[in-house]
């Protein structure tokens, strides 16, 4: 079988469960070969890549790569692509997995699919699912035109473990005039809570125009907490000034696809819908028994969330102790 290129996506030398899900999905096409761009890698970094089958680690680790943005992961891979030939290169679906995967199928003259939910090999095609047009339709893709580059949704994939002994190999890249012309001058750490992070979140608790008021996500924040979740909220709520747009769940927010999806006085606009409809199981709850976002339910309890929500938050916290 021929290399599957996985970009790896860390933090401060941990990679991140993205990156476990590409893995897994990179042994249904062939072998997994990581690629670690920039310094940083550590020996426990190497080892969770051999954990979930990579079988390959090719790291770029000089210091300069990290001193531009997105453009050095693009060559690098290019090179690779050209060097190794392999069946296709999985990229997470982050604002810059997406911007590498396209710079690389530039430099490759290859086609690329984005943000696929699911891949497999037919014959000799690699064949990637996406679900479209808000979540109204599943598509099957294939690349007709050279190395597959395929962009693939965070938890769209359970990550499953199939231990191998990863061979290192050494990549140097010589930065092209284009690569360089963004330096990064700085960095400020994010400030963190005790949340997970919403788009590896295995559940979400999300609250929308029906929590009226910055305060009213209280009750959204209790329920999250009480499930270990992240918290979303819809672009009526950001909009509103009640939640960071960080959290944003939609079309021209973040994509989720978590294990549980909780939508809380969310109507279910179809950009919203968008950004969430993959999650494997959703719970709604909404006091208008006509609000779309029931389309998608597999339990709804149509009442105000503010009487059924801390119910809930107290019953789970009732059972967790």
């Amino acid at each position: 079988m021929g290399e599957v290129l996985v970009l790896v996506d860390a933090v401060d030398g941990t990679v991140k469960k993205s990156t476990t899900e590409l893995l897994t999905a990179a042994r249904r096409l062939g072998e997994p070969a990581a690629v670690w761009v920039g310094p940083g890698i550590s020996d426990a970094a190497v080892a969770t890549l051999g954990e979930f089958g990579a079988t390959k680690v090719y790291v770029a680790g000089d210091e300069s790569l990290a001193s531009h943005p997105v453009a050095p992961a693009a060559e690098v891979l290019a090179q690779l692509v050209a060097q190794a030939a392999p069946v296709a290169v999985l990229v997470p679906s982050t604002a810059d997995g997406k911007e590498a995967a396209a710079r690389l199928a530039i430099k490759a003259g290859a086609g690329i699919i984005t943000d696929a939910v699911d891949v497999v090999l037919d014959g000799d095609r690699v064949v990637a699912t996406q679900s479209v047009f808000g979540g109204s339709t599943i598509v099957h893709s294939t690349v007709t035109h050279g190395v597959p580059v395929i962009t693939v949704r965070g938890n769209a994939i359970a990550p499953e473990a199939s231990p191998a002994t990863p061979a290192r190999e050494e990549v140097s890249v010589a930065l092209s005039d284009v690569a360089r012309k963004a330096t990064i001058t700085g960095h400020t750490a994010a400030v963190k809570g005790g949340r997970p992070e919403l788009t590896e979140a295995q559940v979400v608790v999300s609250g929308g125009r029906g929590v009226g008021s910055a305060e009213g996500f209280a009750v959204i924040e209790s329920l999250a907490d009480s499930l270990g979740a992240a918290v979303g909220a819809s672009r009526a709520a950001t909009d509103a000034g009640w939640y960071p747009h960080q959290y944003q769940v939609g079309q021209t927010g973040k994509t989720v696809s978590p294990q549980l999806y909780i939508a809380n006085g969310i109507s279910g606009a179809i950009q919203h819908r968008a950004g969430m409809q993959t999650s494997k199981t959703i719970v709604v709850v909404n006091k208008d028994a006509e609000a779309p976002i029931f389309e998608l339910a597999d339990y709804g309890v149509v009442g105000d969330l503010f009487a059924v929500v801390p119910q809930l938050t107290e019953e789970i916290s009732k059972r967790s102790n």
